[in-house]
């Protein structure tokens, strides 16, 4: 019988994702020894050796920063995540910070807190005291859409149906997104033209240099005077110092953040909430589930979707006999491989090979079983990462 392979968990990962690893071809536990992938969530993998034996990490999450990708992909190993899987999650908790910032409920909540149960006069000072919290409808202000993913997409379909009016803007929108797009969305020209005209604005975009302090003084100052900033993307999307110097001389009346920081807690127009985006029990389920499907096919079948390392491969199977080749992004390597397999008298059934940046990813369905000295040879190639074998249990 073939080996199982062994999964170890890390933090807790939905018990419903766990099932989608058939009990007959694997092994999952937190304290399994040499695993062929590790499931996780918000475990710092930076801290500790991983595993040589280690061939996929699944996060199930959409950001990956608490994972070596760089150092993986070195060797071959495939990062998924799970993007788009916790979007409705942190569409409805972007429309709760609008809301707590159009409404005063942030303000209104404490005021209501500190009055004495009590007090014979309550309701006549509750009712004295709230004007001080009146607010304004979202409806006719104008959202702009920082990022236009999953969730992107799903804020601006959310906003549109509140009577706002939406202007987007993605340099790097997907096909599959623009797809998602409600058309009356208005696409903005750069980021400037978006700024210019949001009274809210919200950010779905992942942490990366193209977008680390991205909104910066510059950029909070083209926004409306008295505007909402709202940040459930990455804490350092956004220059801290300067939204509380806009927030100080009401360029912004609110900035709603999902990442507290100490110079942040405390501060007057902050709203600050403890990383809630996508904690809900269905999001933790759509996460969980994705990413142990994605883990799934790679190690059974070699497809990859969603790796956030290398690009998007599947092939349904044309034989028995399977290989899956990792290598660099260099000239002539299909050409090396399949070399390989003619000099070994192997036929390729059907193949597809797929690049991404500095990474490339062959599957390769074979008329007969490849011989140990041929994935040797495979493997000795320069700039071949790794050789995997993956046989249908006959």
């Amino acid at each position: 019988m073939t080996e199982k392979f062994r999964v170890q968990v890390l933090n807790h990962v939905s018990a419903r994702g766990l099932r989608r690893l058939p009990w007959e071809r694997f092994s999952v536990s937190a304290d399994v020894a040499d695993p062929h992938a590790i499931l996780l969530r918000s475990a710092d993998l930076h801290a500790a050796p991983i595993p040589a034996s280690v061939l996929a990490v699944g996060r199930a999450g959409s950001g990956t920063n608490n994972i070596p990708v760089a150092s993986l992909s070195a060797r071959g190993v495939p990062v998924f995540a799970a993007p788009g899987a916790n979007a409705n999650a942190v569409k409805e908790l972007v429309l709760t910070g609008m809301l707590l910032a159009a409404r005063n409920i942030d303000r209104a909540l404490p005021y209501v807190a500190a009055q004495s149960p009590t007090d014979p006069a309550l309701d006549t000072r509750i009712e004295a005291g709230k004007k001080a919290f009146a607010g304004y409808e979202l409806a006719g202000h104008t959202l702009g859409v920082v990022g236009l993913g999953k969730i992107g997409c799903l804020v601006a379909d959310a906003a549109i149906k509140l009577g706002m009016d939406v202007v987007g803007y993605d340099p790097e929108i997907t096909v599959e997104s623009a797809w998602s797009l409600p058309a009356s969305v208005r696409k903005a020209r750069d980021l400037g033209d978006l700024l210019r005209h949001s009274n809210f604005l919200t950010l779905h975009v992942p942490l990366v240099d193209a977008t680390r302090a991205m909104i910066d003084a510059g950029a909070v100052s083209q926004l409306k005077r008295g505007a909402v900033l709202l940040n459930f993307s990455r804490g350092g999307v956004v220059d801290d110092a300067a939204v509380l110097e806009a927030l100080a001389d009401g360029q912004l009346s609110r900035y709603v953040c999902d990442f507290p920081t100490p110079e942040l807690v405390g501060r007057t127009g902050v709203i600050l909430l403890p990383h809630l985006g996508a904690s809900t029990g269905e999001a933790e389920q759509n996460c969980a589930v994705m990413a142990a499907d994605q883990v799934r096919d790679y190690l059974l079948d070699g497809t990859l979707r969603n790796a956030v390392n290398f690009p998007d491969v599947e092939l349904p199977r044309g034989s028995r006999w399977r290989l899956a080749v990792a290598n660099a992004n260099v000239p002539n390597m299909v050409g090396s491989i399949t070399h390989e397999l003619a000099a070994a008298g192997l036929n390729i059934a059907t193949m597809t090979n797929k690049s991404r940046r500095d990474l490339a990813y062959t599957l390769l369905d074979l008329d007969g079983e490849v011989p140990e000295s041929v994935i040797t040879a495979i493997t000795a190639i320069e700039g071949v990462l790794k050789v995997r074998s993956l046989p249908v249990e006959s």
